[in-house]
């Protein structure tokens, strides 16, 4: 492929060669690569009728050859004329001529050049001379006039006419300005020495009067700001700070910290000096000064450094026997000064102290700085009494370790209000109504460090209010469940989803009112996650109760002689005694439970149990024969049903019916094999083929166990079957029976059917249950949800901001959990 030429350089050839472009051209003009020979020829013959021109075309194409070939030869005699050495001699000649022309041109043109120069150089130093002169006479005229203002200005200074004063002054410093340059000139030296000295005395003058603000009159010390204001923002912060000085020298005096005036019990004495001096100055001497000194500011700013300073060396030699009543009495007396302060001048109190310190000193502090190093002191305080709150609820019981305040031993006896019946603990609410109270209390007086410290103060009563649920320990005689144990775990549930929920919306409050370098180290979910933990052990005393339900019935069930069962009857009655135990546990448990996200969680651990412990049993009573595992297809078929029917329409979902569903159609495939009669052997084999879709001998061995067929018969059933399946590919080598234990142990309550321990906020949740595996598959049901506490109670679906209004706690500020007499 030919490189494309640039589109300029084809159209100025195109412009040289007269080619015409557009839509008559000839395409055989184009200079371009897109050139298409099938194009051209489809446009001489555009179809078939056409073909019978093909000789015109024809000569028309030699006869266009014809013309370029004369066009060529036409242009070759051209060039061949313009190549001759006589006519380009002579073009050069021409050029060589053009050249010296030029350069004669630019001869002429240097030559011009420097005579103007010549002509116009006297021209320039007269400009110069011009130029320095209106210079010299603008400097002493100045100088003239600075002269003038600086003898009006010895005047006015020695009659002290500040209002006069403040307009020289300013006309002398501007003036004085343009001159700094020429401070080498004697001169100009002297007028310069000269203006430093009227300022000093000036200076002078203003000191005096300042100091004698009282007998002098208001007027004279307005105009006096206003010459400070002229000599500039150092003198008038000086002037402002001997000012402040001498007004609060008498607040030094009295409240040393060594008399008694001056002691942490008069802090109150402090502040009403300061509004009766902050009255007097607004009322006489701070009328005279300018209302942007903030002279008030200054005022404020000085007293809160000195009595700052005056507190942290009070609170340090306190020491220990500093108690809480003093520390905050005293910190909120400090706080509400600061507050009315604010208030009046409409400016946060640290915008003042920032506004009035000077330009390279450190961060100003507030008063109430001075009381964090001591907060520990409110923050212990708060310790004792949570632990007070708390102790009636860590009781030990006889020789055992306390147990936590989430382990009950009985339900509250609400006989008397049926109608408000208790869902979650009083403990609870009471717990993070506390919580609120000293929080809100803490944040008003200080949002540092502080708060941090009763923040971590309140994660660790978290996790002492949740503790571990101490389980119950029955005897073994004991067959009934007993229904207090099922209404205390869902009590402790309720109150352990109320915690975790209130306990993510008092982590956002504090967030909320902590300063920022804190705000990242703010987190519960430790805390939280407790909570989850405390809610899976409950769920998992719920399965317990469950299992001790469920225990005659599977005793029955084991007693059963299926090998010796001549026929088919019906249900069984331990089928019976199974699906009224299951039902009768779940009745009880549902409407005590508030969240149905826990629901879910104990139902679908509980059908997992129901299906592990039936499939135990089933191990455990073989043989079976072909009569028993058709009654036991019964059997299932009603334990199935009574499974799909216990969630309600509110609680059941696709996930529960699809895992309830996989596990007990696998039963009902491992009973189906075990139904069909191993005569004759290729028959059996191929029902178990397609059902259980494997080829592995020790799962086929496991279906001969359950049947019970006699070991001689066996031998040659095993030889059938790995004939017929040696030429079967189709076949997995695993299925559901691999993980069929032969010689089970019973589920583990603790491991298989509880939720990790608080690894997240929502509980894992059973979905699709593998009965062969101890049925045991982890899940999820949702997002968490909360409640709130109101009137009382939780109510179901009642979510809230907890901390939104502290007065809806009240009623359960002075509640403790009522409990039944251990029974």
């Amino acid at each position: 492929m030919y490189e494309e030429l640039p589109y300029e350089v084809q159209i100025a050839i195109e412009r040289v060669l007269q080619l015409q472009s557009g839509a008559d051209a000839d395409p055989l003009d184009t200079l371009s690569n897109d050139f298409n020979a099938v194009d051209i020829l489809n446009d001489f013959f555009p179809d078939e009728a056409s073909l019978a021109h093909i000789a015109s075309v024809q000569a028309r194409l030699v006869e266009t050859q014809h013309e370029l070939q004369r066009e060529i030869v036409a242009l070759q005699a051209e060039l061949k004329q313009n190549q001759d050495p006589t006519r380009m001699q002579l073009i050069q000649e021409m050029i060589s001529d053009l050249f010296g022309q030029m350069s004669r041109i630019r001869e002429k043109a240097t030559e011009s050049e420097a005579v103007v120069r010549n002509i116009t150089k006297d021209i320039q130093v007269l400009d110069l001379a011009k130029k320095n002169l209106i210079l010299s006479m603008t400097t002493l005229k100045r100088l003239q006039m600075l002269v003038n203002a600086l003898t009006q200005l010895e005047d006015l200074v020695k009659g002290k006419k500040y209002g006069e004063i403040a307009q020289t002054l300013a006309a002398v410093r501007q003036i004085s300005a343009s001159f700094k340059q020429y401070t080498a000139v004697q001169r100009i030296s002297q007028v310069w020495k000269l203006i430093q000295e009227l300022q000093g005395e000036l200076r002078t003058h203003l000191d005096h009067d300042f100091d004698a603000l009282q007998p002098i009159k208001p007027g004279v010390i307005a105009d006096a700001c206003l010459v400070v204001d002229v000599l500039g923002a150092d003198v008038r912060a000086q002037m402002i700070e001997r000012y402040v000085a001498i007004e609060l020298k008498e607040y030094r005096r009295i409240f040393r910290t060594s008399d008694e005036a001056g002691q942490l019990d008069n802090i109150s004495r402090r502040f009403a000096w300061f509004r009766r001096l902050l009255q007097t100055h607004e009322v006489e001497q701070g009328r005279v000064f300018p209302s942007d000194w903030r002279v008030g500011w200054h005022l404020l700013a000085k007293f809160s450094e000195i009595t700052r300073d005056d507190l942290a060396a009070l609170l340090s030699k306190t020491g220990t026997s500093l108690t809480v009543k003093a520390l905050l009495d005293n910190l909120q007396l400090t706080a509400e000064f600061e507050s009315s302060v604010v208030k009046k001048w409409a400016t946060p109190f640290h915008e003042m102290l920032i506004a009035t310190a000077p330009s390279h000193s450190a961060p100003p502090k507030t008063m109430t700085s001075a009381f964090e190093p001591h907060m520990g002191v409110f923050v212990d305080a708060q310790d004792r009494a949570l632990a007070d709150m708390l102790a009636p609820h860590r009781k030990g019981r006889g020789t055992r370790s306390p147990r936590p305040s989430l382990d009950v031993e009985a339900l509250p006896d609400d006989s008397d209000d049926r109608s408000s019946p208790i869902v979650v603990l009083p403990s609870s609410t009471e717990l993070f109504y506390f919580y609120g109270q000293s929080l809100e209390q803490c944040a008003k007086l200080s949002t540092g460090k502080p708060l941090f410290d009763l923040a971590t103060l309140h994660k660790k009563w978290l996790r002492v209010y949740a503790g571990r649920p101490i389980s119950h320990i029955r005897k073994s005689t004991e067959s009934r469940f007993e229904v207090s144990e099922l209404q205390q775990s869902a009590l402790v549930i309720n109150t352990a989803d109320y915690c975790q929920t209130t306990a993510l919306e008092l982590e956002e409050k504090i967030r909320g009112k902590i300063s920022d370098e804190f705000k990242d180290k703010i987190s519960l979910q430790v805390e939280r996650d407790q909570f989850v933990s405390v809610i899976s052990a409950a769920i998992v005393v719920q399965l317990r109760e469950l299992e001790i339900a469920c225990e005659p019935a599977f005793a029955a069930m084991a007693r059963s002689s299926w090998a010796n069962l001549k026929q088919v009857s019906g249900q069984s009655g331990y089928a019976t005694d199974l699906v009224n135990a299951v039902e009768q546990v779940v009745e009880s448990v549902k409407p005590l439970v508030e969240q149905k996200k826990y629901l879910r969680n104990f139902l679908d651990k509980a059908s997992s149990l129901v299906l592990t412990k039936f499939t135990n049993v089933l191990v455990k009573s073989r043989p079976l024969k072909e009569i028993g595992a058709e009654q036991l297809l019964i059997d299932l078929q009603a334990v199935k049903a009574c499974l799909l029917k216990i969630p309600g329409e509110s609680l059941t979902t696709t996930t529960y019916t699809r895992g309830l569903t996989n596990s007990t159609t696998r039963l009902e495939t491992l009973l189906k094999v075990i139904v069909t009669p191993v005569d004759p052997a290729e028959g059996f084999i191929l029902n178990y083929t397609l059902l259980i879709k494997d080829a592995s001998f020790s799962n086929f061995q496991k279906i001969l166990d359950l049947k019970g067929t006699p070991k001689a018969e066996q031998n040659n059933l095993l030889d059938s079957f790995l004939t017929i399946t040696s030429t079967n590919d189709d076949l997995e080598g695993t299925s559901f029976l691999s993980s069929l234990d032969m010689d089970p142990a019973g589920p583990a309550l603790g491991s298989n059917l509880s939720s990790p321990g608080g690894s997240r906020v929502s509980l894992p949740l059973a979905s699709e249950s593998n009965v062969f595996a101890n049925l045991t598959s982890p899940g999820t049901s949702g997002p968490s949800t909360g409640t709130s506490m109101a009137d009382g109670g939780v109510r179901p679906g009642d979510r809230g901001q907890v901390f939104s209004d502290f007065r809806r706690f009240v009623s359960f500020g002075l509640r403790r959990d009522t409990q039944l007499p251990t029974q």
